[in-house]
């Protein structure tokens, strides 16, 4: 059940090992937001006016208020949207070290999984966050058309993506490409739904921060039991 593998990586906070890279990832989340919203403030700055007022957070003065405290709030605000490339992002720096504390109290019987070079894996990442920053471009008229179903829409595609990249990488510890992508294929509706209730609570500032490390734990557990459980016909569980 995905619900009790997200349950085992929030049981796992009172681990000091897990509390540590839960601290660590956090840091590390809110780095990789800050230099996303810099880089969106940047571009929004050659379309839009050199100064403007949003309600509730006042004027914003691009130079000014990207490298001031004023900025945290608006940085917070558009997390509900930017959180999606952080933690596709977070993926290539942190996952090993995520999925590693899990096995480690979870599946002591397993051997240590091989890392892959810290250059392998943010190639990687950089290749799925262009395509997770295309697929988005791309579903622009959806949100525009569906406007009330604008939120279904980027949690089922951003879900879909967000769910392929972490049980694919989560599952190269472990197995070959070619059984990787297998387990993947097999288990697609299963790994969809839990990259949806991964991207649900990203939208969400504040809590958003935590989802990268959580979500990288559940997987890790949802691997393991997938991959010890007998070949089943894909369909999800919660």
């Amino acid at each position: 059940m995905i619900i009790s593998d997200f349950l085992k990586a929030i049981e796992q906070l009172g681990d000091p090992r897990f509390r540590r890279v839960l601290l660590i990832g956090i840091g590390l989340t809110l780095l990789l937001l800050a230099a996303i919203y810099a880089i969106f403030m940047m571009a929004l700055s050659l379309v839009l006016p050199e100064s403007f007022t949003i309600p509730w957070i006042g004027t914003i003065t691009w130079v000014d208020n990207l490298v001031s405290w004023a900025s945290i709030p608006l940085m917070l605000l558009l997390s509900a949207f930017l959180m999606v490339p952080v933690a596709s992002a977070f993926t290539a720096l942190f996952l090993d070290d995520v999925a590693d504390a899990v096995e480690d109290k979870h599946f002591p019987q397993l051997s240590k999984a091989p890392r892959a070079s810290f250059m392998t894996g943010l190639k990687d990442s950089a290749r799925f966050l262009g395509v997770i920053v295309l697929a988005n471009i791309s579903a622009l008229l959806l949100y525009v058309f569906f406007i009330p179903f604008a939120p279904f829409i980027f949690w089922a595609l951003n879900g879909f993506l967000l769910g392929r990249e972490y049980f694919q990488l989560i599952a190269l510890r472990r197995l070959s490409p070619a059984a990787a992508r297998a387990m993947r294929r097999r288990y697609s509706v299963t790994i969809w739904i839990a990259g949806a209730l991964m991207a649900v609570p990203l939208s969400f500032p504040v809590i958003n921060l935590l989802v990268p490390v959580l979500g990288a734990a559940t997987f890790t557990h949802l691997f393991h039991r997938l991959h010890n459980e007998p070949p089943r016909d894909g369909l999800g569980d919660l």
